[in-house]
């Protein structure tokens, strides 16, 4: 079984948080003297004996910060804006200067305290899957595990955002509890291409549910009094060369694909952090773009938290920064990039020139620093929160697990083969991730968790009789194979990436025989990636040869004893399905479901819970289907500077249903155990008035309770502008129905739901005409269908225009 996770860490968030070395913890605040004036009490912060502007509560944040920002001197604001570093970072980077030992072991980093104003350090952490800090201290016997929550892509499966709420608040207490201010994640990417390393983190191909899900997320973190850094930001699609990437992408597609998922979230939740990216876009940097930074980000969409680096972001490449190399401190405090993470003594040294010669700014420095500032009032480290550093953790286990069982995806059924509940007859658990679960990915999305609750032990708890002479042959592989695997990835240094797991040799003749006494087999597929690399289309993509051979040799012998044979998909991202999945009879994608994730599998193939999820990208039927695939991960091909992103907005299943390219499993599909009825479609309007509301009916017609997705896509009219056939505009889950009943489902449509960016106007755009809305269980399943109009064009949002083309090219388009 696989208990702890190996502790190999990652660049975090980008960021590298070093858990194995761990850090001196310091004492919990302590309370600070106070102040009585006027028979009113302050706290005296910078322990002088007085009210300073800045103690004083009476007045406004913003007045207490001016007060600060117009005593400090030009180090101070330097030393604020530049992160506390990050010790053992030297591993990667050579010797860049001393780190300030952390407040939270294992925590990737933080900012500095200023004393004479009373301002502490405060602590950012990794991660999108749960917590990331190291779980043992120096001179201290306790253990400070945090939750392995199930994966970005597992999360967004639920389409859920109210469950997706509730694993937020679970993480955010023990964001608070353990003493860390902002939570490095959740991470929503778009998933560009299969291959990117850690789609795992990421949620969809799609903005809307990326958007979606990170916004309810970041509300149920920041509902406990602690933050959120929403990342990459932005046009962070792939792990290949990330620091140095040129990614050239129109403004069309940034604006509809790559930008819109965080428009949604900052809107929709108000992060206290957003973090920039590492690649270019068009060959600026993105933590050096204005355009990103300030005129999108802030102009355009009211954001008003701090911007963070990622970890070294604007520096070409690790080499760089071993050489004496930096990143451009004056274009990233000019483009509102206000904090730079970790943080190196060369950095402040540069920073403090530019700042003391006139070359940037007071006006622009004292903006970050206010900003820095806003950040820190709104901390509980500033609060002196006294945390317990105990967490519910056996509550969270609760959450993690049926948050788990809500994003597995039926992939197929035949003839009811799942739910399997028959705990008399014997099963074989074969394939070595049986027993040797995949928890989540690694890198900063992993978490040390205590315990990972394996498929033996998911269902050695839900009372299955597993056939013992498998489970004991098994075991000890098992068991090798992941020692060997911690191995291989110690001997590889820090970013050392995942490989998969050996498959266990049986001949014809050892499974013929489990054939006969077992009733059904088990068999689990695995898959790991990791931060720093991506993956390949060779034994991880498609299934390597040792595993279909297992799969022909089990589908053989069990269907001719006219037996069943189901897949279970322990993966953190999409793998080739169409070339094997007629020799099974059922599919659950499980994904990487967190610590709890042998029970979530077991809840689900016992019946106890009913499988309700959706892919929230296609599976193709290969690889090269895919519009990005001969544009990834970028050329030269043996070392990538640049990746020009020709499909334009023709991302997924906006590219496979258009060019009506037939993938293996299409986006938004999933089975149930049951069957649901959609009916009575209704507009609140048969013309478009700054807002259109849908319902539908849908009902459970079939014997068992379940929960639905609707799922409602738009057809434009397509005159003016090259559009996708269809576009997932607003989704819903209904409540758990029971057999025979209904529930009405009411969604609203915005104008700016029906438009397109056009280039050459700069404006987002809806134009005149006729508008289809399609219904449906998945983005091809479509069950009911209205149409509305559009009278007359709207320009919906006139914006500047941003990111100018570095190189020409052509998008993809539909009607040429």
């Amino acid at each position: 079984m696989n208990k702890n996770k190996s502790p190999l860490a990652g660049l975090v968030a980008g960021t590298m948080s070093l858990s194995l070395l761990a850090i001196s913890p310091l004492a919990k605040a302590q309370d600070n003297p106070t102040v009585t004036v006027s028979g009113k009490t302050f706290k005296d912060r910078n322990k002088n004996g007085k009210l300073d502007i800045w103690e004083d509560t009476r007045l406004s944040v913003d007045k207490r910060i001016a007060a600060i920002i117009s005593q400090m001197t030009n180090k101070e604001k330097v030393d604020l804006l530049i992160g506390t570093g990050m010790p053992g970072i030297e591993v990667l980077t050579g010797p860049v200067g001393d780190s300030k030992q952390g407040l939270v072991p294992g925590a990737a980093g933080g900012t500095a305290n200023l004393d004479r104003f009373g301002i502490p350090a405060t602590v950012v952490a990794d991660g999108p899957a749960g917590l990331r800090i190291a779980p043992t201290r120096e001179n201290d016997s306790r253990t400070y595990y945090a939750t392995a929550f199930p994966v970005g892509t597992a999360l967004a499966s639920t389409w859920n955002k109210a469950l997706l709420e509730q694993v937020g608040k679970a993480m955010g207490n023990e964001v608070k509890e353990y003493g860390v201010d902002v939570l490095l994640a959740p991470a929503l990417n778009i998933q560009r291409n299969p291959l990117n390393g850690r789609n795992f983190e990421y949620y969809s191909e799609d903005p809307l549910i990326s958007g979606k899900t990170a916004a309810a997320i970041v509300n149920g973190i920041q509902s406990q009094g602690v933050g959120t850094s929403i990342k990459h930001f932005a046009a962070n699609n792939e792990e290949t060369n990330r620091l140095t990437i040129n990614a050239h992408i129109s403004e069309r597609a940034m604006r509809e694909l790559y930008l819109r998922n965080f428009e949604i979230a900052v809107k929709e939740s108000q992060p206290w952090t957003v973090m920039s990216s590492y690649n270019k876009v068009n060959g600026v940097y993105t933590s050096d773009s204005k355009d990103l930074l300030t005129q999108v980000l802030r102009n355009e969409w009211g954001f008003k938290g701090i911007v963070m680096t990622d970890w070294f972001g604007g520096f070409p490449g690790f080499e760089s920064i071993r050489s004496g190399g930096i990143s451009d401190v004056v274009k990233q405090m000019n483009a509102g990039n206000d904090l730079l993470m970790p943080g190196i003594p060369a950095q402040k040294k540069v920073l403090l020139e530019a700042l003391n010669s006139g070359k940037l700014s007071q006006e622009t420095v004292n903006l970050n620093v206010k900003r820095i500032l806003e950040y820190v009032f709104k901390t509980p480290t500033f609060d002196q929160y006294r945390y317990s550093d105990k967490p519910d953790l056996a509550k969270h286990a609760e959450v993690t697990r049926n948050a788990a069982t809500e994003g597995m995806v039926l992939l197929k059924n035949e003839q009811n083969a799942l739910p399997f509940a028959n705990t008399q007859k014997e099963v074989s658990l074969f394939g070595v991730t049986s027993y040797a679960w995949i928890t989540g990915g690694t890198g900063s999305g992993s978490v040390n968790n205590k315990h990972t609750v394996s498929l033996l032990e998911g269902l050695n708890t839900a009372g299955y009789k597993l056939d013992k002479e498998l489970v004991d042959l098994y075991t000890p592989h098992a068991e090798k194979e992941v020692a060997a695997e911690k191995e291989r990835r110690k001997a590889r240094g820090i970013l050392a990436l995942p490989e998969r797991l050996p498959e266990m040799k049986m001949d014809d003749t050892f499974i013929e025989k489990k054939a006969e006494t077992s009733e059904i087999a088990f068999v689990t597929l695995g898959r790991n990636s990791g931060e720093g690399g991506d993956r390949v289309v060779n034994n991880d993509f498609n299934l390597a040869t040792e595993e279909i051979e297992m799969l022909d040799k089990i589908s053989k012998a069990f269907h001719s004893k006219g037996k069943k044979v189901v897949v279970i998909l322990n993966i953190g991202g999409v793998i080739e399905t169409a070339s094997w999945k007629d020799k099974v009879d059922a599919i659950l994608l499980a994904w990487q479901p967190g610590q709890e994730g042998g029970h979530s599998v077991a809840d689900v193939i016992s019946g106890k819970v009913n499988p309700s999820g959706k892919l929230s990208m296609t599976f193709p039927v290969n690889y090269t289907d895919h519009a990005s695939a001969k544009n990834f991960p970028g050329v030269p091909v043996d070392n990538p500077k640049d990746v020009t992103y020709q499909e334009g907005v023709y991302v997924g299943y906006r590219y496979f249903n258009t060019f009506g390219i037939k993938p293996s499993y299409e986006f938004g599909f999933g089975k149930s155990y049951t069957d649901f009825a959609y009916s009575n479609i209704k507009t609140s309007s048969k013309t478009f008035n700054n807002r259109l509301e849908v319902s539908v009916d849908v009902k459970n017609t079939g014997k068992v309770s379940g929960k639905e997705v609707v799922e409602l896509y738009i057809s434009a009219p397509g005159k003016n502008i090259d559009k996708p056939n269809s576009e997932l505009k607003a989704y819903a889950k209904t409540k758990d129905l029971k057999p025979g009943e209904s529930q009405t489902i009411t969604l609203t449509l915005n104008p700016k739901d029906l438009a397109s960016f056009e280039t050459a106007k700069s404006a987002w755009v809806a134009e005149a005409g006729n508008y289809r809305v399609f219904i449906g269980a998945s983005s091809l399943d479509v069950k009911q269908t209205a149409e509305f109009s559009v009278p007359k064009e709207l320009m919906v949002e006139k914006v500047q225009q941003i990111l100018p083309l570095d190189e020409k090219f052509e998008d993809l388009k539909a009607k040429n």
